[in-house]
């Protein structure tokens, strides 16, 4: 799998993104079509296609997803009244993008995640 993702291009300022956070390891910058007031995708910087592809030497970088978006969150305001966290993997799970990032939504009430009206194998 190519190395050339919109997100590695990100990672390396080639295209222009509102960067949160970054370090060696991850980066973190608000989705250019957020889906909610606070919407930012948190990923590694290190290519990891899909969920699929995570492998156990990663099991530090992937959980150091998590403790970013913590540190987002309480930066954004939205600790206290809650948020949610989503990492899609592949084409039917939603993932548009393959390398794996993390959204952090958040800054109003996002309702339940699944709606209710929806019967499996509809």
């Amino acid at each position: 799998m190519s190395e050339e993702t919109i997100f590695r291009k990100i990672i390396n300022k080639e295209i222009p993104a509102d960067i949160l956070y970054q370090d060696d390891f991850v980066t973190a910058f608000r989705d250019i079509s957020p889906q909610a007031p606070v919407h930012i995708l948190i990923i590694p910087n290190k290519l990891i296609a899909t969920v699929n592809d995570i492998e156990v030497e990663d099991e530090v970088l992937v959980g150091k997803l998590y403790t970013v978006a913590k540190k987002l969150a309480q930066q954004e305001g939205i600790d206290a009244s809650g948020y949610r966290l989503i990492m899609n993997c592949n084409k039917d799970g939603g993932q548009e993008v393959f390398h794996i990032h993390l959204h952090l939504l958040g800054g109003e009430n996002l309702g339940k995640l699944i709606c209710a009206e929806k019967t499996i194998g509809e």
